[in-house]
């Protein structure tokens, strides 16, 4: 690129820091939910769902907010009796739940082996689909995953019809398909750009989906590696309709787009780090905090640290603890409390108990030095979230960082897709178009000889 374009692209996003800016006091004058949030930062009502819940306070008579335990819900269904119920009679449980997510109802056991080998005959990927993935060049999986997802829409005899039996066969292939295509991506970067042998392991049948992608990733696990695994992918499938990529299938569904349009445009959206990346940012907080914090049972040091990091001095001085608060849990977040449990018992089989009680200490006190450093800047009670364990259970799997926001995406499928379903079905459907006020004032065309 030349100096002469280089020079124009500079003076236009320059002129982006003007035309951009908005004064803070015209969205209280024109009471705008940025954020779709409310002053009492409870999320803008804009729909109705019948697929999950997420609660984390009850609204009182006067209108305000008290806290309560974090309950997440999935078909009404408590997602803690979901997955204490299932591991109680020793199963794998995700399919179970992406079952419950797309129906509404717990399958028997009949329809649950059946649904098993829906899932099962379409892991494996065509031989062009493997070939494509092959020539994706990238070191973004969550990038090639995109990618692969609108490939999908070439194979598909039917890509665009949105009835209700399209719909779930398409639900049901990608949810099948994303482990498949996440593993092998992974493995195809891993030969790339580190040199690595190339590892390509086909699915197998009568396996989880969670043994079946610890498998095709790197071959051999443990059993609690698995189970572990399972339980994440259970907890994440699906969190409502108002998170930022669940969000973003309605509004794309809601122009009866195709599938994969709808299902890229969410991928993309959990790809930013502000939604999908936070446990991989707890990771790299975690490995900081065991290199700097010298005693890590001595509760002093570490609350000397932490003040540091919220006062903006050490760390990446951004004031944040990753990991710490939510936008709708309060008390507790009930994913982190149901992980927390499983980590405790993977570190025990991995030797790595000093390093859960660490983070176990650190979550307790980032929770009271948060508090007492905010005061009354908050105006709710914070809890850790499901992040704060997940990347550090992800890591004693042996997962490399790289597939950390995929395997969410792995596990949203199943949300996503009940999401673009209901979105097409339920009755008085309109497309979602909210306003935006235009605040730049009036101005007249000069012609071009007189600028």
């Amino acid at each position: 690129m030349n100096m002469k374009k280089e020079y124009m692209i500079y003076k236009l996003s320059e002129s982006v820091k003007k035309t951009s800016h908005i004064d803070s006091e015209l969205f209280t004058k024109f009471n705008v939910k940025r954020g779709l949030r409310n002053e009492d930062h409870s999320g803008v009502l804009v729909g109705l769902t019948k697929i999950g819940d997420v609660v984390g306070y009850e609204r009182q008579e006067d209108g305000s907010l008290k806290a309560v335990p974090g309950k997440l819900l999935y078909r009404g269904i408590d997602v803690e009796e979901l997955v204490k119920g299932i591991y109680s009679e020793n199963r794998f449980g995700f399919e179970e739940t992406a079952f419950l997510l797309l129906s509404g109802y717990l399958p028997d056991k009949e329809s649950l082996s059946c649904f098993q080998d829906l899932l099962y005959d379409s892991m494996p990927l065509t031989q062009k689909t493997k070939m494509n993935i092959l020539d994706l060049e990238g070191q973004n999986i969550m990038n090639i995953l995109a990618r692969s997802v609108l490939e999908m829409y070439t194979f598909d005899p039917n890509p665009d019809d949105i009835s209700r039996e399209n719909l779930m066969r398409q639900s049901i292939e990608l949810i099948a398909k994303f482990p498949t295509i996440i593993a092998y991506a992974y493995n195809i970067v891993r030969h790339s750009n580190q040199g690595r042998s190339l590892h390509i392991r086909h699915p197998r049948e009568n396996v989880s989906m969670a043994e079946n992608f610890l498998f095709m990733l790197k071959g051999e696990y443990t059993e609690l590696e698995a189970k572990t695994l399972d339980l994440s992918l259970i907890l994440h499938a699906e969190h409502g309709g108002g998170n930022n990529s669940t969000f973003t299938v309605r509004v794309t569904s809601s122009t009866e787009t195709d599938t994969y349009s709808s299902i890229a445009a969410a991928i993309g959206s959990l790809k930013g780090p502000l939604h999908g990346g936070a446990n991989l940012a707890v990771m790299k907080m975690f490995q900081h905090l065991k290199e700097n914090i010298h005693n890590w049972t001595n509760t002093s040091e570490i609350d000397a640290y932490l003040l540091k990091m919220l006062r903006k001095e050490a760390y990446n001085k951004s004031g944040l603890i990753y990991g710490i608060g939510h936008a709708i849990y309060t008390i507790s977040d009930p994913r982190a409390l149901l992980l927390k449990e499983m980590a405790r018992e993977l570190a025990k089989e991995k030797g790595r108990e000093e390093e859960f009680s660490f983070l176990e200490l650190l979550e307790e006190r980032a929770i009271e030095n948060f508090m007492n450093f905010k005061g009354t800047k908050v105006n709710k009670q914070v809890c850790a979230n499901v992040d704060f364990y997940s990347g550090f259970v992800y890591n004693m799997i042996g997962l490399p960082e790289e597939v950390f926001t995929p395997l969410f995406a792995m596990s949203r499928i199943a949300g996503w897709t009940a999401h673009r379903n209901e979105e097409l079905n339920f009755s008085g459907k309109r497309i979602i178009r909210p306003a935006y006020k235009n605040v730049y004032p009036p101005k007249t065309f000069i012609p071009l000889s007189q600028r």
